[in-house]
């Protein structure tokens, strides 16, 4: 899966890089899973961005919580601002990078070409020879098959990802074959090129005191990159400093040019979030903030500086799949494995309330796990989508085939009242009943409770109304928060009752489905399967997901799958915005638009020296 954009193989737009006559496979380096990529066979640049911005000046930012580890490919240790569990962060470059304008596209960075066979049983990739580490030496197939196996070992994100590929080969210096168990995936030779490239000959190398350095374990000293930036300077757990490599092989590759313009990136660490906001409003340690707290944008925005000009802000409408976002329930605690119990508690989230007097009216319901694309289920099951659910009729809820699936409305006057009556029915229905005002197993007599999990607290606003109406029922519901590495730790070890949990989706769903809702993910500590679905339906259509064989079948099949897991009642929705908040201290420039596929390319933009002085001078700058 891309976390940007998630990828399988549906079209190409191809970039033939010999003659036909003078190749012996057809190479792409430009590839679109969805028709064609608008840049065609002669992409130079993306069109939006300055390809003459200025490089200079520092991009502040600030982030929660603490680091203890520059290797993020284990589950161990946290690993600092820059880095990234999956993909190559600032630090280093992968195959192919997925493009920031348009859906399910990926262009060539280290690897400047792919091939494969009509079969899909395999896929190879031929490096740029320009490709070289920060050292000097070249990035080689052998640091390719060495990361692959690394990664497959170490990472369980990974593991599962490249699942199906069991081997990779060094055909020679430049030239990589992946080798796949299954043939008919379409996706999986693209999503290749999702593989972040690590140096072999430093990891197999030692250290400053002459000791071997070990890929398996957290290390803080900084590993030695491809990407356009590295480590400049750190103090543990509280602040990481990078400064752009202008030298930089990548630098007149398309997709890098008008881009990476910052020449440090500065990332302070804070207690939570709240402080991170007090620190925006000051100035000087985040520049550029993400706003995804409705209470701030709707009312937040009337400091000092905002009044005199010097913070401005501006919406950004967004064209990409919104994210899945809701609280999910661990059926690994024996009191989430009933459907009706699920069912209940999803009955008791009144989110018009929660949208109307705490997120002042900015949000819009989800109702899908796909949602905003043409991948959302809808209405009744029909055509070949109905088709493919029937294969598996006598494992359904009957009413997934004759009912539209709808979620509990609280707008209308009595909802509240009604709502609450069909939860206490599903409860009593699946043994629990109210004795003294409690919610208890009709059997044992234990009390049915809900510890919420969070880690800000935007996490009490978000789950505070949900939580008063659950006790309103008679259950003990709570919320406990954490800090980020206590909330990190207990996900990975599915250590909670219920929590919020993001999932982005895109337009070509395909192997990170498994990730999601597999039942051998179910078991596997880090993986994204947070309610530990294990049903068999579930995981047949993510094989056919994985393995549709053109865009109609895939539509269908994920559309089944879709209502597939709203009957299940794994997740209570909860809302999302199809838009991007965003407010910056002017000190910055950026091209006339933005890519409306993300909404903002923050890369693109550029620091304007004259503005970054003044604000420095006059307070809010650095």
């Amino acid at each position: 899966m891309r976390f940007r954009t998630v990828l399988s193989l549906i079209g190409f737009a191809v970039v033939a890089l010999q003659p036909a006559a003078a190749q012996e496979r057809e190479w792409h380096s430009t590839a679109s899973l969805i028709g064609e990529s608008k840049y065609g066979d002669d992409f130079e640049r993306y069109d939006y961005v300055n390809p003459d911005a200025p490089k200079g000046g520092t991009f502040n930012a600030t982030t929660s919580g603490s680091f203890d580890s520059f290797n993020p490919y284990i589950i161990r240790g946290t690993p600092a601002a820059g880095f990234a569990r999956f993909g190559g962060g600032l630090l280093y470059d992968t195959l192919m990078e997925q493009a920031t304008d348009e859906p399910s596209t990926s262009h060539a960075l280290v690897a400047e070409a792919y091939s494969n066979p009509d079969d899909y049983s395999s896929a190879t990739y031929r490096l740029n020879p320009k490709a070289r580490w920060h050292d000097g030496e070249p990035i080689t197939a052998e640091d390719v098959v060495w990361s692959f196996n690394v990664l497959k070992e170490n990472s369980q994100l990974y593991n599962r990802y490249y699942e199906n590929v069991t081997e990779a080969v060094a055909v020679n210096d430049h030239e990589v074959e992946f080798t796949f168990n299954e043939t008919g995936n379409r996706e999986l030779p693209h999503i290749m090129g999702d593989l972040v490239v690590l140096p072999k000959h430093w990891w197999e190398g030692t250290d400053t005191d002459g000791n071997p350095r070990d890929v398996t374990e957290p290390t803080l000293e900084p590993p030695l990159g491809s990407g356009p930036y590295r480590i400049k300077s750190f103090n543990a757990g509280s602040e990481i400093v990078w400064e752009r490599v202008d030298d930089y092989w990548g630098k007149d590759v398309p997709v890098k040019v008008g881009r990476e313009n910052f020449d440090i990136r500065r990332y302070v660490y804070f207690r939570d979030r709240n402080s991170e906001w007090e620190a925006f409003k000051k100035g000087g340690l985040e520049d550029i903030r993400s706003e995804l707290r409705s209470q701030y944008w709707a009312e937040g925005y009337d400091f000092p500086a905002f009044q005199e000009g010097k913070v401005v802000r501006k919406t950004f409408p967004t064209k990409s799949p919104e994210p899945m976002q809701g609280f999910t329930m661990n059926m690994r605690r024996d009191k989430f494995k009933d459907r009706r119990v699920r069912m209940a508690l999803t009955y008791l989230f009144d989110f018009e309330t929660m949208n109307r007097t705490r997120l002042y009216g900015l949000r819009t319901r989800t109702d899908s796990y796909f949602v905003g694309d043409e991948l959302a289920s809808d209405g009744l099951p029909e055509g070949r989508e109905l088709e493919i659910l029937e294969e598996y009729r006598d494992q359904l809820p009957p009413e997934l085939f004759t009912e539209e699936f709808t979620l509990p409305d609280y707008s209308e006057r009595g909802a509240q009242r009604a709502n609450q009556r069909k939860a206490f029915e599903l409860f009593r229905q699946a043994g629990w009943v109210s004795r003294d005002g409690k919610l208890v197993n009709e059997t044992t007599g234990e009390p049915f409770t809900v510890e919420y999990l969070g880690s800000s607290p935007t996490d009490e606003i978000i789950a505070g109304l949900f939580v008063e109406d659950m006790r309103k029922l008679g259950i003990d519901a709570s919320i406990r928060i954490v800090d980020q590495a206590q909330e990190i730790n207990r996900l990975q070890n599915f250590d909670f009752d219920m929590t919020t949990v993001i999932l982005a989706q895109s337009l070509s769903p395909g192997n990170e489905q498994r990730d999601f809702w597999s039942s051998t993910a179910a078991d596997q500590p880090d993986s994204r399967n947070y309610s530990g679905i294990k049903d068999p339906v579930v995981d047949a259509l993510v094989d056919r997901v994985i393995f549709a064989k053109d865009r109609e079948e895939l539509i269908a099949t994920t559309h089944a799958l879709d209502r597939v897991l709203l009957w299940g009642y794994y997740y209570i929705p909860q809302f999302y915005s199809p838009e991007v908040w965003l407010a910056w201290w002017d000190k910055f420039g950026m091209p006339d638009k933005q890519p409306s596929y993300i909404g903002a390319d923050i890369d693109s933009w550029w620091v304007i020296p004259e503005k970054e002085a003044a604000l420095a001078t006059n307070g809010g700058g650095q």
